[in-house]
């Protein structure tokens, strides 16, 4: 299965190499304002692929998405704002959590960590949010108001009417700024619309944060999981402030 993932992460990066540079679903170069976000990266014969996002969150746990690593499994994490081959890279073990993909539509569990072997005492890791944080402002009338930060090292596009000949190749952390749809049990949805100047996130981008606030906010509160096929519209995050997320998170980190 890792080998499958790794010939479509090759196949990703030749289809995509002639095209031109761009941002991040309509949003910016992150370049040092969230050094806290990394990439997950991934070995074959001998080099360094990067295929998810994710969030130190303590000097030595990285969170990302369930679906970007297998339980157990070695990788890499790297902090570097553009990634290639000569990046600085940190080896961990993943934990997902074990309910993931059990729960149905309503509830994948969709939430991991990479525990690694060294603390990264140079790197402020981001804060998490107290339980509950997002329905709080829902009841106070207050979740339409807010801004989010999605960062990432995932596909990027910066055409509003293109369909997948649009998605380019991208090896630099990149953010975008939105605004919220709706919350549910699980899942927080985010605006990634053009038309209402929302930016978002795409192939690549899966476990790394939303943050609440603008670019220089450190509290995250839900990671992406999934959106739609062109990367224009909705992102669909996991929320953090719920239940299930803290009782996960409680095995690695000190929570609000």
């Amino acid at each position: 299965m890792r080998r499958l993932l790794v010939g479509v992460v090759l196949f990703t990066f030749v289809m995509l190499a002639a095209a031109p540079a761009g941002a991040i679903t309509f949003g910016e170069l992150d370049g040092d304002l969230h050094p806290n976000v990394g990439a997950v990266v991934i070995e074959d014969e001998g080099q360094y692929f990067p295929i998810c996002s994710g969030t130190l969150i303590a000097p030595r746990v990285f969170l990302t998405a369930a679906h970007c690593v297998g339980d157990g499994e070695r990788l890499w994490v790297s902090f570097d704002s553009t990634f290639d081959q000569a990046s600085a890279r940190h080896a961990g073990t993943a934990d997902a959590h074990d309910l993931f993909a059990t729960g149905g539509a309503n509830n994948t569990y969709d939430i991991a960590v990479i525990v690694l072997d060294d603390r990264l005492a140079t790197i402020e890791p981001a804060e998490l949010p107290e339980a509950g944080l997002l329905d709080d402002l829902k009841a106070d009338h207050e979740l339409r108001d807010q801004t989010f930060t999605a960062v990432g090292y995932g596909t990027v596009r910066d055409d509003k009417t293109g369909g997948p000949h649009a998605l380019q190749d991208n090896a630099d952390r990149r953010y975008a700024l939105q605004s919220a749809l709706s919350l549910q049990k699980a899942w927080f949805q985010l605006s990634m619309q053009p038309s209402t100047d929302d930016g978002g996130t795409c192939y690549g981008d899966s476990g790394g944060p939303h943050f609440l606030g603008g670019v220089d906010s450190n509290l995250v509160v839900s990671i992406t999981v999934t959106g739609d096929r062109f990367c224009r519209a909705t992102d669909k995050t996991y929320r953090l402030d719920t239940t299930w997320a803290h009782e996960f998170l409680d095995d690695y980190v000190t929570l609000p």
